[in-house]
């Protein structure tokens, strides 16, 4: 049924092409029961058969291709909202519509106490439930607490005084289940294994299996028959899967989705908050991990490599303005131009994604400081001249109107070389900020370039690209404007100093 209502919305993504049905949304559509049908983000990598659970995979076509007839872009996260409203009201079962990847909440519960882990559990998923954050798709456990499980006890005094061990029981069992090697079969070079075991409707047949004969020699020598009925009772029992460990502590993961338009991180920032004033019994802890533990993890390191970065770029521009008052004038912008970055984000809406985000931020860092640099280095350079003028030395300095008339001049001289350096930057990042897509190959042999926009790429180099754009953008601005104000006001408070000096040097001479 669950089949039948995906193709029913994915149905709604149809339209004939030459007389023939064409599916712009999905590629294909595969479903699973049983073996190969778990959850690939709680089972991990197990192919076991689960007969307790299905598995509908729908493969997207490619993002150029989500065109329907009238030329409108489709979007993925469209179909599985809707997909998500059409199955549900199903009593009794769990149904997780999920992009193939890790879950945006992941929280594990760690102890000793299995049981206690369990219910510990339990209250922290109706504590979450309880909060009412916005966002949440359904929060599970990755616990199967309902397996069905047949233990078989021996009767060890009866199997004593027979003489059969508890390992021919076991073994006598397996054997009827599982197989055992028998033989080799050969076929020219290769080599095939015989596996000898109960017939397919024999195998979970319990009279089948427990009346089999285990054959033994007693005490005396004397070949015996006895079945194994005789020798165990069984007990029918519901038990857990598995039970999962890291660093040997047992663990439960409470985990879910987030639904289309709800920002993941936001959501774990608030079940943060809310949880730190959660009480905890003894040996038992928690902790966010999945992708927001691999956020952390890539934030620290791009972080780590954004402060390196601006240490060199300091270190680099010190040694090349023998100064250290005209490098922390360039560095202040380099850091003032993150700002622009942010601003961006805001007003445009986006997010900020760590990975490429980060490394936008840590480029622009090494972009904005080109202008900054040619801008005071020319303005150094007007200065110089002025004195050579006016027939002063280097280490003298101008009046407060020749400090400003330099930066005045240096400011339209050099106006046009870093406009034409932000826009030409600004302009060549556009195509790959929007996935503006050209296929050169169809352009040169069939005159069609096959001109797109969007794609998969610009989920990937989009926020770089956006990122180098908003900060550029505002470090144009700092570089014209707050540099050269920084530049001259540094200026005046060294012309305000020498000028206090010679007046103090007066007045001790004069006393």
């Amino acid at each position: 049924e669950i089949e039948q209502k995906v193709f029913e919305v994915l149905d709604l993504y149809k339209y004939s092409v030459n007389g023939e049905p064409y599916n712009y949304m999905a590629e294909s559509i595969i479903s699973q029961v049983g073996e190969g049908a778990g959850n690939p983000n709680t089972d991990g990598a197990s192919i076991n058969e689960m007969p307790h659970k299905g598995k509908v995979t729908v493969l997207f076509r490619e993002f150029k291709y989500r065109y329907d007839k009238n030329g409108t872009k489709v979007s993925s996260a469209d179909v599985l909202t809707q997909l998500r409203k059409s199955v549900k009201g199903y009593p009794g079962v769990s149904i997780i519509i999920d992009k193939d990847a890790g879950y945006a909440i992941n929280l594990e519960v760690k102890g000793d106490d299995y049981d206690v882990l369990l219910d510990e559990a339990q209250k922290i998923q109706d504590y979450i439930n309880g909060l009412g954050i916005q966002g949440i798709e359904e929060l599970k456990l990755d616990v199967n607490q309902n397996k069905p499980e047949m233990e078989v006890f021996v009767d060890r005094k009866k199997a004593g005084e027979l003489g059969v061990s508890t390992a021919q029981v076991g073994r006598v069992l397996r054997s009827a289940i599982y197989g055992f090697d028998s033989s080799t079969y050969k076929e020219g070079e290769d080599d095939y294994d015989i596996f000898v075991r109960f017939e397919n409707e024999n195998r979970y047949n319990e009279s089948a299996l427990f009346n089999q004969n285990i054959t033994f020699r007693d005490n005396k020598g004397n070949l015996k028959n006895i079945p194994i009925s005789a020798l165990v009772t069984t007990k029918n029992i519901a038990t857990f899967s598995s039970i999962k460990r890291k660093n040997l502590k047992r663990v439960i993961t409470v985990y879910s989705n987030v639904l289309e338009g709800f920002n993941a991180t936001e959501i774990v920032g608030k079940l943060e908050s809310s949880l730190a004033s959660y009480t905890m019994p003894n040996n038992v802890e928690y902790n966010f991990t999945g992708e927001q533990e691999e956020q952390a993890k890539n934030m620290s390191f791009l972080m780590m490599a954004l402060v390196i970065a601006l240490a060199l770029i300091l270190l680099i521009i010190v040694a090349q303005f023998n100064s250290i008052s005209k490098p922390i004038i360039i560095f202040v912008a380099i850091v003032l131009s993150f700002i622009g970055v942010l601003f961006g984000l805001v007003i445009f809406q986006m997010d900020f994604v760590v990975i490429m985000t980060m490394m936008g931020i840590i480029s622009l860092a090494g972009i904005v400081v080109n202008n900054a640099i040619v801008l005071l280095d020319y303005t150094q350079l007007l200065i110089d001249r002025k004195k050579e003028e006016v027939g002063i030395g280097t280490d003298k300095l101008l009046t407060r109107e020749q400090y400003r008339d330099a930066i005045v001049a240096a400011g339209q001289n050099r106006l046009r070389p870093v406009m034409l350096t932000a826009i030409t930057t600004i302009l060549g990042l556009i195509p790959l900020a929007i996935g503006l897509n050209i296929n050169f190959f169809s352009l040169f042999t069939q005159f069609d370039p096959q001109i797109y926009i969007g794609g998969d790429n610009t989920i990937f180099w989009g926020p770089m690209s956006w990122t180098i754009i908003f900060g550029l953008s505002f470090a144009t601005f700092l570089t014209l404007v707050i540099v050269p104000a920084m530049f001259y006001l540094l200026n005046r408070a060294k012309i305000r100093f020498a000028e206090h000096n010679e007046d103090q040097a007066k007045i001790e001479g004069a006393a």
